[in-house]
């Protein structure tokens, strides 16, 4: 059997030999020297990747998600130990899985893959093009379902399109610094991407109907109210001052009839 037929025990040759001959990734980039340095050392001595990442494969990936992945994040305590999540996507760098499988990944549905489907999303961000992360990134926006997220701090609740937009707008997600992607309003006036339609429809649109509804609830409200106001800031001072007289014979008339009726 060749050399080449055989699975490398030591993971660090992946990190120390990859070199400039190494296969890239469609980004460009090489996928031994994606994540920091002190990051992949600590993947390769945690007692996770090494028990559950040896000899695994594309298919094996999903069983050790569904086993052993409760949350996302790159290292946690104060040790900062990595997640099986970041082991998981250092080992994908490993598999360079291909698009098609990536798109098996993010299909599978139910509860319990959706740690599957943020592993694929993350993989995606790291090592695909920009064109290709806004289009298969941007659908699983509408993805609201909870997700728990474990750092250094602890443990907190987030969604899968809270993920998606972290991943589309942040420069470091999961203790690891993401490659500086062009915004998408570049994207579109080169036309390499054609605007985004959010389901919510048009954002102007929106915000026109709000101003609308908003304008018109304040009309009926002040409407009623204002009326009195307005009539005696545009009455004549003649009016005033014969309204001011009137009022002053009614009070001596009642005072008047009080006076008769007492003995």
């Amino acid at each position: 059997m060749g050399k080449s037929e055989f699975h490398q025990a030591d993971e660090r040759r992946f990190v120390d030999q990859r070199g400039s001959s190494a296969t890239l990734a469609p980004n460009g980039l090489n996928p031994a020297t994606i994540m920091e340095k002190a990051v992949r050392e600590r993947i390769v001595d945690s007692y996770f990747y090494m028990e559950q990442c040896f000899g695994v494969n594309e298919a094996d990936i999903v069983d050790r998600v569904v086993e052993h992945v409760s949350f996302i994040g790159g290292v946690s305590g104060t040790v900062q130990k990595p997640t099986p999540f970041l082991c998981l996507a250092f080992k994908l760098l490993q598999l360079a899985p291909s698009d098609a499988v990536l798109r098996e990944y993010l299909a599978f549905g139910g509860e319990k893959f959706k740690y599957l489907r943020a592993l694929a999303l993350f993989y995606i961000r790291l090592t695909r093009p920009a064109k290709e992360v806004y289009t298969m990134l941007e659908p699983y926006l509408e993805d609201g379902r909870k997700l728990r997220r474990k750092g250094r701090a602890g443990t907190s609740l987030t969604f899968v399109d809270v993920f998606v937009d972290d991943l589309l707008t942040k420069d470091r997600v999961c203790a690891t610094s993401l490659w500086k992607m062009p915004k998408r309003d570049v994207l579109e006036d080169l036309e390499v991407l054609e605007p985004r339609v959010s389901p919510l429809g048009d954002i102007e649109d929106l915000l026109e109907e709000d101003e609308e509804e908003e304008g018109g609830q304040n009309g009926e409200g002040a409407g009623d109210g204002n009326a009195s106001e307005r009539s005696s800031r545009f009455e004549s001072p003649m009016e005033a001052s014969d309204r001011d007289v009137m009022d002053v014979d009614s009070d001596e008339r009642r005072l008047s009839k009080t006076r008769s009726r007492s003995p």
